[in-house]
């Protein structure tokens, strides 16, 4: 299986990204200046597309089969592979607080310490439906980081189309996500016109 080993940081910092949008703390190295050179229009959107990629956790051949399955869809191409990415299993696990990175969230789909349903999945690239219910399994929810999950006083901002029950480390899906509900700084019609050429 491929990995992306790209320190995290330093994709930030090349891709321009807030470290806040992938779940990081602030990096207290200071930030080079870049050169004023002008970006091509393609460069442009290829950087776009990257970024999508980064925040997402996703590499290219994924990637494009959501771009395609976007391209299937009713209704505008770009939103809908974000509405795509939105839906997988370790971003809703993610935007429910059950995880402060995406990439943790990943890990933890992936030994088995989430359900939908009731059941166990292990597939972080899973797609979620309405009226899913996300967990914790029994058995994981008594160590330490879940403990902390559940006892947290700290008011998380869970998106408007998620319902999160911390305190039994459970959610669930009320509908689909709009664009204006994804706080990804990412120009997706930049990335159509990209796949489109």
């Amino acid at each position: 299986m491929a990995i992306d080993r790209v320190p995290s940081l330093k994709r930030c910092r090349s891709l321009g990204l807030e470290t806040a949008v992938v779940g990081l703390a602030k990096s207290s190295k200071r930030q080079p200046k870049r050169s004023g050179r002008k970006v091509s229009e393609y460069g442009m959107q290829l950087k776009e597309k990257q970024k999508a990629k980064f925040i997402y956790g996703v590499l290219e051949k994924q990637f494009r089969s959501y771009y395609d399955k976007a391209q299937k869809m009713q209704g505008i191409t770009g939103e809908n592979l974000l509405c795509l990415l939105e839906r997988r299993i370790d971003n809703v696990v993610f935007r429910l607080g059950l995880a402060s990175t995406r990439r943790q969230a990943r890990q933890l789909v992936s030994h088995g310490h989430i359900t939908v349903n009731g059941k166990r999945l292990n597939i972080p690239s899973a797609l979620v439906s309405v009226g899913d219910v996300i967990g914790v399994k029994e058995k994981s929810r008594s160590t330490e980081l879940f403990k902390e999950i559940a006892e947290s006083k700290n008011a998380l901002s869970v998106p408007a189309w998620l319902t999160a029950d911390i305190q039994n480390l459970t959610g669930s899906v009320t509908r689909f996500p709009n664009r204006d509900e994804i706080d990804v700084p990412v120009n997706e019609q930049a990335i159509v016109e990209l796949y489109s050429k």
